[in-house]
């Protein structure tokens, strides 16, 4: 029987996967797309029927695209929705025409669940969207914490689409085979993970049933707890909405379990490509347009393996933020500084990492 207080500490450890992708809720000015479901009595959001027959649900928010000029495909993480707010000011939002596009992955929110999810099926329900609501021939994605995995799924399958890409404390696959074993090996963070994917894959029921057990520590008691968040990630904390879709009550309804359980295991398991091993995509623009966005005091994902990952990808542009934790994205100023570096390739030399490289054995 797997011990308690390993059970904590795996979700402790999916609670802040999931809390750096929660967000505010959209402000008034947001425009929802969304049609009254008359038969039901609720609203409900509008939705593409993709070419395998599934819906994917979405909600536009910035300016419209007939005024755009930039578009932007926002990748909602761990237990998270189209609902999230991406920070950054609607004031430079219309200045520089950017249309933002949010849309709940499959089996979250109102999109429906696809039991053959994989890397690949994340980049093209990705594509088919932008295509059916028409939005260009290229487009730029953010993807946030968990939800990067689709974002490096969008530069291996489909980097002809790509105008550039922005990764939000991206969440680490331990078990990329260029992620040198000195230093892996000793991170608890992948021994967790490790637990976590082997109780997903060989016992998901005993996974399922002990979850949503009452003696597991409160939301509250997880969010205050230094081991998985930094001094600002609290204060955060303190001020945002918690991470509802990972209560007890939620985590008995299978559909949620079983949406959670299989995106962890795309994200965690084996992955059909290195990203270390990808190339530029965008050989011929002399800025980068890929970039890493990273807590220095992440106790998610550590600072250093991110370093190493665009240290051996140069045309990766990497931003660290020196007291910032997991929840980098919520932090004042950080969307604001996003934003610029990646539609225009302005870089706010506060976010400039600290000099010094990984050495590895």
């Amino acid at each position: 029987m797997v011990s308690k207080a390993v059970i904590v500490l795996i979700i402790g450890l999916l609670g802040m996967v999931y809390q750096a992708t929660q967000l505010p809720a959209p402000k008034s000015n947001d425009y929802d797309s969304v049609v009254d479901d008359e038969e039901n009595g609720f609203m409900v959001s509008t939705r593409i029927q993709l070419s395998d027959g599934r819906f994917l649900a979405y909600r536009e928010s910035g300016v419209t695209k007939d005024k755009a000029k930039h578009s932007i495909i926002v990748v909602h993480g761990f237990g998270s929705s189209k609902d999230m707010n991406f920070p950054a000011p609607q004031e430079l939002i219309d200045e520089l025409g950017v249309y933002i596009l949010h849309y709940d992955r499959a089996g979250y929110g109102q999109s429906d669940p696809n039991p053959k999810r994989s890397l690949k099926s994340e980049a093209l329900d990705i594509e088919e969207l932008a295509d059916q609501l028409q939005i260009g021939s290229k487009f730029h994605v953010i993807g946030v914490s968990m939800g990067s995995y689709a974002t490096w799924s969008c530069l291996n399958y489909i980097p002809n689409r790509l105008a550039g890409v922005a990764m939000i404390a991206p969440t680490i696959n331990y078990e990329w085979p260029s992620l040198p074993q000195s230093l892996v090996r000793d991170d608890y963070r992948r021994k967790l993970i490790k637990i976590a994917m082997w109780l997903a894959r060989y016992s998901p029921t005993l996974l399922h049933w002990w979850v949503s057990q009452k003696w597991l520590p409160s939301n509250s008691v997880i969010e205050k707890n230094p081991a998985f968040f930094n001094k600002r990630d609290i204060e955060i904390l303190e001020r945002i909405p918690g991470f509802p879709m990972l209560t007890k009550e939620k985590l008995r309804h299978e559909v949620v379990y079983n949406t959670l359980r299989g995106d962890w295991m795309t994200a965690f398991g084996n992955w059909e490509f290195d990203p270390m091993k990808l190339s530029n995509p965008f050989p011929q623009n002399n800025r980068s347009s890929v970039h890493i966005w990273q807590g220095y005091e992440d106790k998610v994902v550590p600072s250093q393996i991110q370093r190493f990952i665009s240290e051996k990808l140069p045309w990766i542009q990497y931003h660290e933020v020196v007291d910032g934790g997991h929840l980098i994205v919520h932090y004042s100023g950080l969307g604001e500084a996003i934003l610029k570096a990646l539609l225009l390739g302005e870089e706010d030399i506060s976010y400039k990492p600290r000099s010094s490289s990984i050495s590895v054995s």
